[in-house]
């Protein structure tokens, strides 16, 4: 049975930007196989947007809670969100304008 794709946007707070956040969750979601990118906002956090399964993206909101060894995550919040299909097949790390 293929598992139904959906989109959630999940947003990290604590210490997490200039410890090379946004490469760790690049690399967590290609390793389980999730796409959508990642970015620093302006307040301080980091916004992952992640299309792929509930099970994987489950998966991906255990490791953004861990976070690199130089940061601190204090809180991941999430958001179900549409499907944008200028992500579904790549993750990469994206730049606020």
């Amino acid at each position: 049975m293929v598992e139904k794709e959906q989109a959630k946007r999940f947003y990290v707070s604590g210490y997490v930007q200039g410890v090379g956040y946004r490469f760790f969750a690049q690399r967590a979601a290609s390793k389980i196989g999730l796409h959508g990118y990642v970015q620093n906002l302006r307040d301080g956090r980091v916004e992952v947007y992640a299309i792929g399964p509930a099970r994987k993206l489950r998966e991906l909101r255990a490791e953004l809670k861990r976070g690199p060894s130089g940061g601190n995550v204090d809180g991941v919040s999430e958001d179900e969100s549409e499907v944008l299909l200028e992500f579904a097949d790549r993750f990469s790390i994206e730049y606020e304008e």
